[in-house]
């Protein structure tokens, strides 16, 4: 029963450290600066449907807001800090979706933004 042990810690100590030596002696890569081109046609063919989803989220941040101020006045302050919370998130990804807009006008010239 101790040579069983004794063996399989062996066994595990030398398959650890020889895994380390071999992810050790592998040098990295410099990556290689990547060049995206943007196909016009498709971005453009987005600019719609970001627009839509940025207003529909405008007016989601409005109710959400109400609903805020109005947990907060009640004295609810868990569901007002969890309202400001999913208020946050949103309020990022229409950032990030004026972002995207800009990032297409830059490359491809006629995207309007509905904010």
């Amino acid at each position: 029963m101790f040579r069983k042990l004794v063996a399989i810690g062996a066994l595990s100590g030398t398959m650890a450290l020889g895994a380390v030596g071999i992810a050790s002696a592998t040098t990295p890569s410099t990556p290689s600066p990547t060049t995206h081109k943007v196909d016009c046609t498709k971005a453009l063919a987005r600019v719609p449907k970001i627009n839509a989803r940025e207003a529909k989220a405008a007016a989601w941040v409005t109710k959400a807001q109400a609903r805020e101020a109005t947990a907060t006045s009640a004295g609810n302050t868990k569901l007002a800090t969890r309202i400001g919370n999913r208020i946050t998130r949103v309020q990022k990804l229409e950032a990030k979706g004026t972002n995207l807009l800009a990032r297409i006008s830059a490359a491809c010239g006629t995207a309007s933004s509905a904010s």
